[in-house]
């Protein structure tokens, strides 16, 4: 079976969305940046409505087996692709998108997952054109790009493939949100809503009574007399939602007196200063994942003083209802930003169930964790057999 290769310019139409306009609630859906994920799938949670005349709906809408390529975003989301298999209501696009509708010599599935591919690779930031933080793949640009170009029943068979795949990944990762799910349907069953407190835990101490509050290390500052060596350190980036992220862990010059000062311990639950308001709150138990580590100073380290309270359950309450809604009314918030400081986070009011009540919560997380870990493993490894079959798919054929 012979492949061949074939300038897109020649397998596709390519036409521009038109600008968003004013969102109106008798208006015809509009696909934008956010609707498109990073993965090459269609995220229809936001439905943002605008006027279209009859004109408009002639020239800009969707058929099925269109893809959406979006060609205009922040450099490194520039390319992010998404085949469309038609919907029931009518559907446009913005001015951020190129409409690539397939010819009879290419399957839409195909050219989307190809597509996926090379916005995985890093293809179209060499193509971008840069301004202030948004760059651009041009129509000329992305039209010369060339694609193997099996024949069409092996098209299909390639998308075919990888819509199985992507259906076990999907199952893989509703099993993951189910856990998450549980693990929440755990800490309301035994605690109860912690802003309505119906079983009336008491609430008369605040966290800066039971825990050492802290931030941690400046960047950019000069230390002056003794000497530094370099350490790891977490930033606001490492910190998410009741996990870690250390794929990039940076590293900082500091002195001993600092290190000894900031380092990390077993059970020391970090807290992020700001960020976007619905993320404040958000934080994650340190568990000694790096032997010396320590912490910037966007981030709060808060180590309990006494036994009243667990780390886990303590997280739990900070990122619940009742913390994000505590945080919401204290922080400072400019242009969607929002912070707190640490006379507010040492003003936190905390609840105090059992301490026996929290320890059986940690028991009944550990095991939920153990199987999510399972299920995490075998994300990545789908993930890995992914990455695999599209560089066999699309790295130069058989």
């Amino acid at each position: 079976m012979s492949w061949t290769a074939a300038h897109l310019a020649d397998l596709v139409d390519a036409k521009p969305g038109f600008a968003c306009g004013e969102d109106v609630l008798d208006g015809v859906f509009q696909f934008r940046m956010n609707n498109v994920t990073t993965d090459g799938t269609l995220d229809l949670s936001r439905r943002r409505r605008v006027p279209a005349n009859s004109r408009k709906l002639d020239t800009f809408l969707l058929q099925p087996s269109d893809v959406l390529f979006n060609a205009t975003n922040s450099p490194e989301l520039v390319g992010k692709t998404a085949f469309f298999p038609g919907m029931e209501e009518l559907a446009t696009y913005s001015n951020h998108f190129l409409r690539l509708r397939p010819t009879s010599a290419i399957e839409g599935r195909y050219l989307a997952r190809w597509l996926t591919w090379q916005y995985q690779r890093k293809t179209f930031m060499g193509l971008c054109r840069q301004w202030v933080n948004q760059a651009s793949v041009s129509r000329e640009a992305l039209l010369n790009l060339t694609i193997p170009l099996p024949p069409l029943p092996e098209q299909r068979r390639i998308a075919d493939i990888f819509d199985q795949a992507d259906a076990l990944r999907a199952k893989r990762q509703a099993a993951r949100t189910k856990l998450d799910d549980l693990a929440r349907s755990i800490f309301l069953e035994l605690f109860g809503d912690p802003v309505a407190n119906p079983n009336g835990w008491p609430e008369d101490s605040v966290l800066g009574d039971v825990a050492d509050i802290m931030s941690g290390i400046t960047k950019g500052r000069k230390p002056t007399g003794a000497a530094t060596r370099e350490v790891p350190y977490l930033a606001v980036v490492n910190v998410q939602d009741r996990r870690l992220d250390l794929n990039t862990v940076k590293t900082i010059e500091a002195t001993e007196a600092e290190i000894s000062r900031y380092q990390l311990k077993l059970g020391d639950l970090l807290l992020t200063e700001g960020g976007d308001p619905d993320k404040l709150g958000r934080g994650s138990l340190w568990s000694e994942e790096i032997s010396e580590c320590i912490h910037q100073n966007h981030i709060f380290r808060v180590r309990l003083a006494n036994d009243r309270l667990t780390p886990l359950f303590l997280n739990w309450l900070i990122g619940s209802e009742r913390g994000k809604r505590y945080f919401l009314k204290s922080a400072k918030q400019t242009t969607g930003i929002a912070s707190i400081n640490l006379r507010q986070l040492r003003a936190f009011p905390i609840l105090t169930p059992p301490l026996a009540l929290q320890q059986r919560f940690a028991a009944a997380i550990e095991r939920v964790s153990a199987l999510t870990a399972e299920v995490q493993q075998s994300v990545h490894t789908l993930d890995d057999l992914f990455a695999s079959l599209q560089d066999r798919a699309f790295g130069g054929g058989p």
